[in-house]
């Protein structure tokens, strides 16, 4: 084999792709972990490349679990970001839960816990 091949091949299978990308969560509001006394209108996840919004979710729960969202999800920033419409939070603690499908059908999910002060 010539040594120009050999590289070409090591070259191949070392180079990352992009069919081997996914849509990490970049930045949520509110963000995770945060304590906030005035409740946010909605949740608005942004991820490193755009996703699929039909095949996207955002859920979020009240401390007992029960689903609390009744807004409707938007897609902004290229696909980057989907949004999703609170009701008027009272104070407490907050899951949200998100599925997301990027543009390549790859999937990813997470959760994280925010809470309203008094």
């Amino acid at each position: 084999m010539s040594r120009a091949f050999i590289i070409l091949v090591w070259g191949l299978l070392c180079a990352p792709t992009l069919a081997s990308a996914h849509a990490f969560l970049e930045r949520a509001h509110p963000p995770a972990g945060a304590e906030i006394h005035d409740p946010p209108a909605t949740v608005s996840l942004t991820f490193s490349e755009p996703v699929e919004p039909r095949y996207t979710s955002i859920e979020v729960q009240d401390a007992t679990g029960k689903r609390i969202d009744t807004g409707e999800k938007s897609a902004s920033g290229g696909g980057k970001t989907v949004s999703l419409g609170l009701p008027r939070l009272p104070p407490g603690r907050y899951r949200v839960l998100w599925h997301a499908t990027s543009v390549d059908t790859h999937k990813t999910e997470g959760h994280y816990i925010f809470e309203v002060l008094p």
